[in-house]
């Protein structure tokens, strides 16, 4: 490879990642940064491989993930059906769309005293404050790419007799597939975001519950590398959804390419 086309790989962002270490780790060496407060990288990395080999990490990790898988999924199974309902429907939309915009920019966080007070301190009540913050930017995105649907395409399928049901699943759904995806991706990082402040504040087990013990222990490596796990994690589950977008979408991205 030659060195003018590093910068066009992500080559770049890992040496950006690895100096920035190095960086912190000479900072903490020469004490211009507090080693009790700021742990140095080598010792934050030998605490992550230390918690992962112990099994201790790993197990939270699957807790937190288990959590946001779930309610994720519920949040699509609710919100790509009901966006494709409010986005064919005016009658849907002008019922819904007030409480749907009451609702929508409420910190998800502040809910937590109140699905409390209905669920308990159980999963249940975690899913719940994870699906609802995770259903907003799915359903608003597939109730915009609904209404943006070439009228044309739609036109076509009612000469074809095609039924509402039809015309939903086989142009709607289609031609507004690349937004809700875009929607679906927020989505993901809002559930993995609200994975981590439900187990924060209601505490139990997870690794938002992990990161905050460890800091009230005053372990402060532990601490960093529950957040780094966090930020293998944020990475690996993004690169995983592209993947995925990528090869369902193959169509689009390809006619992307095309008209670039």
């Amino acid at each position: 490879m030659k060195i003018r086309d590093i910068g066009n790989t992500r080559l770049t962002g890992v040496a950006l990642i690895i100096a920035a270490t190095c960086v912190i780790e000479l900072l903490v060496y020469r004490q211009w940064l507090d080693p009790v407060y700021v742990p140095p990288p080598s010792t934050i990395l030998a605490s992550l491989a230390e918690t992962m080999a112990s099994g201790e990490l790993p197990n939270h990790i699957g807790i937190t993930l288990g959590r946001a898988f779930v309610a994720y999924s519920i949040a699509i199974l609710i919100a790509v059906p009901f966006g494709i309902l409010l986005g064919e429907s005016r009658i849907a939309f002008n019922l819904f769309d007030p409480l749907i915009q009451a609702f929508r920019p409420m910190p998800s966080s502040a809910i937590i005293p109140v699905a409390i007070l209905f669920l308990g301190i159980g999963d249940s009540m975690r899913l719940f404050v994870i699906a609802f913050a995770s259903v907003w930017p799915v359903l608003v995105a597939a109730t915009d790419a609904v209404k943006r649907v070439d009228p044309i395409l739609v036109e076509t399928g009612r000469m074809l007799n095609l039924s509402r049901r039809q015309i939903a699943l086989r142009i709607a759904l289609p031609s507004a597939a690349p937004a809700i995806a875009t929607g679906m991706r927020i989505g993901l990082a809002i559930a993995l975001i609200l994975s981590l402040t439900v187990e924060m504040i209601v505490g139990g087990d997870g690794l938002g519950f992990f990161i905050l013990d460890a800091e009230r222990s005053f372990q402060f490596a532990r601490m960093f590398a529950g957040i780094v796990a966090i930020g293998v994690i944020g990475f690996l589950a993004n690169s995983a959804f592209t993947a995925f977008d990528r090869k369902v979408l193959r169509w689009h991205h390809q006619s992307v390419l095309r008209d670039k």
